[in-house]
């Protein structure tokens, strides 16, 4: 048996978490006296890549899904869904395969990916509202497309956001819903009506509400205002300060209501790198501004973001608090997931304990223990092996 301490985010108070076998056996209040602050391991459902691994890339291989998972899981991040965008089927379904050849081969790999978020290719053609998403590959929803996907990857599709704009939406999301995947709205032009007609047929999600719609719209109605007025839908956000500003996003949180809230990364391969032209899966032609965000070049449109989960619960921390921005990246986004992302006794032991203080830009994560191993005590040269 081992113990990990640390203070409750939420209370403040002590905590020492017995675990067992991968999972949490015990949890004790106020026993033990450490300097960190310890949660359930994040998640994150959105993720295109990270540090050079570009999940979009039919370059991407076994080992690059391996690498990715102790990276992230290094960094706090232990549960997350890989996400596949707009491109041509035959594309979208080779990079499923890798996904799927990596879990099947990897223990690890397949208890931190449960499934796989598809961001497209049933979105807005609209410019704006598209975003950086290649207009060419944008088409209707087609089940015997989904079907073929599946079949090509174990069904291992498990998240998939669209526009309900397109003529037959409804019963597109009523059949998704049947077979056990989320469907999240997003990219979407859509009008009130249909928004809602999405919601009945069970949609559960609206995909970095904010982002992936035009830069001006009508004051009322449009998608954001309906999106945030649906109560069957909670709301992703990207809190990289580039996607939202400070006092939108807080604004939004508010009308949704924080426990209806998830945080997202939205990271993409690129995340991380210096200043400067780059050419990537996801996006293509983009920059890297001083603020460390990803356009498209010679645009404003974001092509992901260039942080990972614990920056973005920083931010969120700044301006609500501490405890209830872990509970937008741990249990809220964990309830899509097989109920990941939470602390309790039976649940798999997925921990991290960090140092954070109000102005932070990041949590400092301190040890990240998944399934009962903790993960800081593996080197770079076994992370690249």
């Amino acid at each position: 048996m081992e113990t990990i301490c640390g203070r409750d985010p939420a209370s403040g108070a002590m905590l020492e978490i017995l675990v067992a076998e991968g999972v949490v056996t015990g949890i004790r209040h106020g026993v033990c006296d450490a300097d960190v602050w310890i949660a359930p391991g994040l998640v994150d459902l959105q993720v295109n890549g990270y540090s050079g691994i570009d999940l979009n890339s039919e370059a991407c291989t076994v080992h690059d899904v391996c690498l990715l998972v102790r990276r992230l899981a290094c960094l706090g991040t232990t549960t997350f869904l890989p996400t596949i965008i707009t491109a041509p089927v035959a594309k979208m379904a080779a990079c499923l395969k890798t996904i799927a050849e990596a879990r099947a081969a990897d223990a690890m790999v397949r208890h931190a990916i449960p499934c796989v978020h598809l961001e497209g290719p049933h979105i807005s053609p609209l410019d704006g509202y598209r975003g950086a998403h290649a207009v060419e590959h944008v088409r209707p929803p087609s089940i015997e497309e989904f079907a073929l996907l599946q079949a090509g990857c174990g069904n291992l599709i498990g998240m998939v956001t669209l526009s309900p704009h397109w003529v037959g939406s409804a019963e597109f999301v009523r059949a998704l819903v049947g077979q056990g995947i989320v469907v999240s709205l997003g990219h979407t032009h859509a009008t009130g009506e249909q928004i809602r007609a999405a919601a009945e047929a069970g949609a559960r999600l609206s995909t970095h509400l904010g982002n992936g719609i035009a830069a001006e719209l009508p004051r009322h109605p449009n998608p954001l205002w309906e999106q945030l007025a649906e109560d069957r839908l909670s709301a992703c956000f990207i809190a990289d300060g580039a996607h939202l500003s400070a006092a939108t996003m807080r604004a939004m949180m508010r009308a949704k209501g924080f426990e209806r809230c998830v945080l997202v990364s939205d990271a993409v391969a690129l995340a991380g790198s210096p200043e400067g032209a780059y050419r990537a899966d996801v996006g293509g032609e983009v920059v890297i501004g001083p603020d460390g965000a990803i356009r498209l070049r010679g645009s404003n449109l974001l092509a992901g973001s260039g942080i990972v989960l614990k920056d973005g619960v920083a931010r969120v921390a700044a301006e609500l608090s501490l405890g209830t921005a872990l509970t937008m990246a741990t249990s809220n986004p964990g309830a899509f997931v097989r109920a990941r992302g939470v602390l309790r006794v039976g649940a798999d032991a997925d921990l991290i304990t960090f140092r954070w203080r109000s102005g932070d830009t990041t949590l400092q994560v301190q040890d990240v223990m998944v399934r009962g191993r903790v993960m800081q005590q593996e080197s770079e040269e076994n992370l690249s092996r």
